[in-house]
């Protein structure tokens, strides 16, 4: 199939050169655009449906008109080299609550493949299809929904170039490489490169469709496992393996080296980490670096993945002991916790006599509804808060207090409770990622203030506390969730058979 593919490339080109040269004008070369992205946390209780796809709006297909992500950088590179028509095809939105939602429906699967399809049928031909994806979705009966993506959708556009970009968070493997032509993995996380890879899905789209650049891939799976708190790009052992990866590319020209960490959170057969390297018509080479990148990952396996964080009575202690040091603010990453509605840490942190700490943030829509009938800022509150989520949620906490803030924030309701010695929990209606400080000043917080900060957050905090110098101490703590660190708790029931350090302890 590729080596079909490769020679209907060569025929493209040479129609696309005519069309440029044919009686002095110069004709675009046109390529679709589409989307459909979800990192899906199998173990979450709540399936992901079609009313959670279009609780923002239904699909659309301006999809080009941005500057940012994938395809704002895809445009970009595109605008660069002129003569291209950018068409966006039907997308989905963001879906809600993100991957604190579970397995897709067939049906919502469906809905939007098929949108897809039949907008490219409707706007083409094309001369080459980028998808910007996840790489970790699952859908109930789709093993592999982004290979089955790529591949619906070529029976429609035929063999022109596929791109495809993907998060450092996929479950990936050869069926991708094989339905597509070319695969673009960021290398950062928190993900600073986003648009950059879709720079180079562009570049190497346009090189193609021009006859300059002929795709060749080799896709390896290095048989680890990794929980998303020991993924972050800017400590070892994972910054290595990312600047391994980018040492093969500054060597060689023309090469693209990629590798998804994986995300531990889906029960699916491809999950774990995969390594994906793109050359120009060097098969040889390809593999060469995906043998070396995978055997790398594998050799340090253990420092990746096999490490042991503290649970949650242990790190409360361990993040008082910082405050007495004066290492404040410290900040504890809750980040087991998918579905955002745990109480555990707050339990915890009240049993323990903790002061002057901040949870930032606890899903609880029941209490922003009773608050909102029953309240206004300012009024004292009793009410029971968390812990109904999910099995993991701990139990409900009952708060006396006050209202500190209740109003609107970035589209949703929102309150803010202030209770015990200098105490509060922002509540909102869905998981929020809390990744700097940019939440506080709207609510009428000075965190700066704050002893204890806690993040429902893997690592995309690090962006805004880590890296920004503010946190004085940064304590994750593997509290009990859908999200745990040690793997082996997650009942597991379609993943391979072989993975460290679930199966294989060596």
């Amino acid at each position: 199939m590729r080596v079909l593919r490769m020679a209907a490339w060569s025929i493209l080109a040479v129609m696309v050169l005519a069309r440029i040269c044919t009686c002095g004008e110069q004709k675009a070369m046109r390529i679709a655009v589409a989307t459909f992205s979800h990192e899906t946390c199998t173990f979450a209780p709540k399936p992901t449906t079609i009313e959670d796809w279009e609780y923002s709006g239904p699909p659309r297909d301006n999809i080009v008109d941005t500057s940012s992500g994938y395809i704002g950088g895809f445009r970009r590179m595109c605008d660069e080299f002129g003569g291209v028509e950018l068409a966006g095809i039907t997308s989905p939105r963001g879906v809600r609550g993100g991957s604190s939602s579970g397995w897709n429906t067939t049906a919502a699967f469906d809905k939007y493949t098929n949108l897809m399809a039949e907008d490219l049928r409707k706007k083409g031909p094309f001369d080459g299809l980028f998808l910007a994806l996840h790489g970790a979705m699952a859908v109930t009966g789709v093993p592999k929904p982004e290979a089955e993506i790529a591949r619906r959708l070529r029976k429609v556009v035929g063999n022109i170039p596929i791109m495809v970009t993907l998060d450092l968070h996929a479950n990936e493997d050869h069926e991708l490489s094989d339905a597509a032509d070319a695969v673009f993995i960021i290398k950062r996380y928190p993900h600073y490169d986003i648009a950059l890879v879709g720079e180079q899905a562009a570049r190497v789209m346009i090189k193609t469709i021009r006859g300059q650049y002929t795709p060749t891939m080799a896709t390896r799976k290095p048989g680890v496992i990794t929980p998303s708190v020991f993924q972050g790009t800017g400590v070892s052992p994972a910054m290595d393996i990312m600047e391994r990866a980018r040492r093969w590319e500054c060597r060689r020209r023309d090469v693209y080296v990629s590798v998804a960490f994986g995300f531990a959170y889906a029960d699916v057969p491809d999950v774990g980490a995969t390594v994906m390297v793109v050359t120009n018509n060097n098969q040889g080479l390809a593999d060469k670096i995906a043998d070396d990148m995978s055997d790398y990952i594998w050799r340090n396996r253990k420092a990746f993945a096999g490490k042991k964080l503290p649970k949650t009575i242990e790190g409360v202690a361990k993040a008082m002991e910082a405050v007495r040091q004066s290492k404040t603010p410290v900040v504890i990453a809750d980040h087991s916790d998918r579905t955002g509605g745990s109480s555990q840490m707050l339990e915890e942190l009240i049993r323990q006599g903790a002061e002057n700490f901040c949870i930032t943030t606890l899903r609880d829509e029941r209490a922003i509804d009773s608050i909102s009938g029953r309240h206004k800022t300012g009024d004292a509150t009793t009410i029971l808060v968390g812990g109904y989520s999910d099995k993991f949620a701990g139990n409900p906490v009952e708060i006396n207090g006050t209202v500190e803030f209740l109003g609107e924030y970035k589209g949703d309701t929102i309150a803010v409770l202030h209770f015990g010695k200098n105490n509060r929990i922002i509540l909102t209606p869905t998981l929020r990622q809390v990744t700097d400080t940019g939440i506080f000043a709207p609510l009428g917080i000075n965190f700066e203030e704050l002893d204890i900060i806690v993040l429902k957050s893997r690592v995309h905090f690090r962006r805004g506390y880590h890296e920004t110098g503010i946190a004085g101490a940064i304590i994750e703590v593997d509290v009990p969730g859908w999200g745990p660190a040690d793997l082996t708790t997650l009942p597991y029931k379609n993943i391979p058979k072989d993975l460290y350090p679930i199966h294989r302890k060596d």
